[in-house]
């Protein structure tokens, strides 16, 4: 129990160093010009990719309150050759999720249109064939969750029969799960005051402080500390402090990165009961 709750604690100082994620959604148009969607959405013009050709065709697809998004697409025109589409992100969990509509007539049957997707390297979805799931002029929405451990998300398309294509992309940052720090006094009531932290190796510092809201602190939960550079041996340090300055809680405790790596860390709360000074 003790190295649990020292590991959960560790989280907790990693996601208050961290601070909320800056990565902002990324959304293409695939083969189009940039487009705002019936949600207010912005969608950038096609970028990313590495090879491929495009086509439009406007045309009713259902299922979808922007087929404007789904009149575009970028397929990918070469027998031997995947289609690529590389985007530089913050290190974190995503969603991404892909838009296809078949809207070419030449395609609209089962199996002329076979293609496999794959993220960050792995095969996601093995022989799609759009028609087959959605029918003609019909919006297909394919999601998927992934890791970028590297700053970047790759996105592969492979032809399998005929031409491998994609109308739409949308990449999420997926909320992590999060620790609340329940802090209150024997009586019940809740602490006033700041929890602040400091972790030190030999390769960085990282120091800050969050303040308690209703006796509070909810963080974001960070399983690998490689991602933050934490290679090496490292100490940890918190400490709760009231609005008076008293110091009511502290904890020092020394980890080792290859020992915390809990990616399967589901959202979690630790109550602590401090003495009044």
């Amino acid at each position: 129990m003790k190295k649990i709750i020292a590991v959960t604690l560790f989280l907790a100082a990693l996601s208050l160093s961290t601070g909320a994620q800056t990565q902002q959604p990324i959304r293409i148009n695939c083969g189009g010009p940039s487009y705002t969607d019936s949600k207010g959405q912005v969608w950038q013009a096609d970028s990313g990719y590495n090879v491929g050709s495009v086509s439009s065709v406007r045309t009713n697809v259902t299922g979808t309150t922007d087929p404007t998004l789904y009149w575009s697409n970028r397929y990918n025109s070469y027998a031997a050759k995947p289609m690529i589409y590389t985007f530089s992100v913050a290190n974190g969990s995503y969603r991404v999720n892909l838009y296809f509509a078949e809207i070419s007539t030449e395609f609209q049957n089962k199996g002329a249109r076979v293609f496999s997707v794959k993220m960050q390297g792995n095969s996601v979805f093995p022989n799609l064939d759009i028609f087959a799931e959605a029918g003609a002029n019909a919006a297909l929405v394919k999601g998927a969750d992934i890791v970028a451990a590297n700053g970047v998300v790759t996105l592969e398309f492979d032809n399998v029969v005929q031409n491998a294509k994609i109308n739409a992309i949308e990449i999420l940052p997926a909320a992590p799960p999060s620790l609340t720090l329940n802090f209150k006094y024997p009586d019940g009531t809740p602490v006033s005051g700041n929890l602040t932290y400091t972790i030190t190796s030999s390769l960085l510092t990282l120091q800050g402080a969050t303040p308690l809201t209703d006796g509070q602190a909810t963080t974001a939960i960070f399983a690998n500390p490689s991602a933050m550079g934490l290679s090496t041996q490292f100490q940890i340090k918190l400490n709760l402090m009231d609005t008076a300055g008293h110091v009511l809680w502290e904890i020092n405790l020394g980890m080792n990165p290859s020992e915390v790596n809990l990616a399967a860390l589901q959202s979690s709360s630790l109550n602590v009961v401090v003495q009044k000074m």
